[in-house]
């Protein structure tokens, strides 16, 4: 998708070319009215020359005119060379997510790129455990339903607020190796603040995903025999019977040794 800019210029020569096709047709078509008429008199086909003339005539008029208007207009500031990639990475995620397994690579190309930005941080710890919780929760999305549900909507949000404060530790502690001596304590102070709340958040957060397959456990456990499997043992049973059965019938079909 092309950037306004772009587009301006486009529909300007696209404008441009359009008022010159017209210009030229009109003046043939007028030339050739004003040659064959005479000729043999005014008919109907001077009729349809004539009109036709006149036609291509207006639209030629038509069309310089709007070809002024936007050319009056200034043109659209160009994109700032930042933006405009950020526009063609939109575009390329886009499109790669239009795939059938495109969310999935998406989404794991995020998590490489996060985790390795992260890399050599105390942070990374917390947020490798927070990785490994937020996928077990999201295998039992949909499953995890009723009173429940709530909790798992409030998850969602407390896992990207903890990626958030993971890279805040991150930015923190590259902080404190590049401030001088006398500036590191208050900075010191603050990362080791927001690394215990890291790590308490991505504690709770795991003890919540426990907790949901709990509940996931205890709402599919049934209180009998699974019907699959009661009705795999009826089979079993059934064809041991068709079996002794079979056997019965041999042995008595056997005839007597004198």
């Amino acid at each position: 998708m092309a950037d306004e800019r772009t587009r301006y210029f486009r529909r300007l020569g696209k404008l441009r070319r359009s008022a010159r096709r017209w210009s030229v047709l009109a003046g043939g078509l007028g030339g050739a009215t004003a040659i064959l008429t005479p000729y043999a008199g005014i008919g109907l086909g001077d009729a349809a020359w004539a009109a036709a003339a006149g036609a291509t005539t207006a639209l030629a008029a038509w069309r310089w005119s709007d070809l002024r208007a936007l050319a009056a207009r200034p043109a659209p500031p160009a994109l700032d060379p930042v933006q405009a990639a950020a526009r063609s990475r939109a575009r390329l995620v886009a499109a790669v997510q239009r795939l059938p397994a495109g969310a999935g690579v998406v989404a794991e190309v995020r998590r490489v790129r996060s985790r390795s930005a992260l890399r050599g941080t105390t942070a990374a710890g917390p947020w490798e455990r927070l990785d490994r919780a937020a996928s077990t929760l999201v295998s039992m999305a949909g499953r995890v339903t009723g009173l429940a549900e709530p909790a798992v909507a409030e998850a969602a949000a407390a896992e990207q607020s903890l990626r958030d404060l993971a890279n805040r530790v991150a930015s923190v502690e590259r902080a404190v190796d590049l401030a001088p001596a006398d500036a590191r304590p208050p900075l010191a102070e603050a990362h080791q603040a927001l690394t215990g709340q890291l790590e308490d958040g991505v504690t709770a957060y795991e003890r919540l995903v426990v907790a949901a397959a709990g509940y996931l456990a205890e709402e599919y456990r049934p209180e009998t025999e699974h019907p699959a499997a009661a009705r795999l043992t009826e089979a079993t049973d059934l064809l041991h019977g068709f079996a002794s059965a079979l056997s019965e019938l041999r042995a008595g079909n056997r005839p007597a040794t004198p």
